[in-house]
């Protein structure tokens, strides 16, 4: 679990000023699970900062992720979501509900990366593998 204290210190690597918007934009990614919109974490921050505006927000989620902290994850409806983690994974999403769930499979991982390897693009390098697996979750 990421906490306060946490989310301070990674600002703090990355050379961030440490401000109460940042720091409640990152807790807000986390707590929220799931991939929030941008709409979906200025609706949750709106209760403890109801001044806070929609473009602070995207201005945060943009700094964020050019520091390397938060990725953005498209959906199959091209709206952008945000993942706290940025450690390689994959996603599942669901078409019928719009659920992201987080998907780790190191085998896969390993798979992909040897074919990639022998494989050789010709004038492109390979920097990350991120799949997303679309169909639907059954209850």
């Amino acid at each position: 679990m990421i906490t306060l204290e946490n989310i301070r210190e990674l600002l703090k690597q990355k050379g961030m000023k440490i401000t109460p918007q940042r720091v409640a934009i990152y807790e807000a990614v986390v707590k929220l699970k799931n991939h929030p919109t941008a709409e979906r974490i200025t609706e949750y921050i709106k209760k403890n900062y109801p001044n806070i505006s929609v473009g602070t927000v995207y201005k945060v989620l943009d700094s964020l992720v050019e520091n390397q902290l938060l990725k953005k994850v498209k959906n199959e409806k091209d709206v952008m979501r945000y993942d706290a983690i940025i450690e390689q994974h994959h996603h599942l999403y669901c078409t019928e509900t719009e659920r992201i769930e987080d998907y780790e499979d190191p085998e896969l991982d390993k798979l992909i990366s040897k074919y990639f390897k022998q494989k050789k693009i010709k004038g492109f390098k390979v920097k990350d593998i991120t799949l997303q697996i679309t169909g639907e979750f059954k209850n």
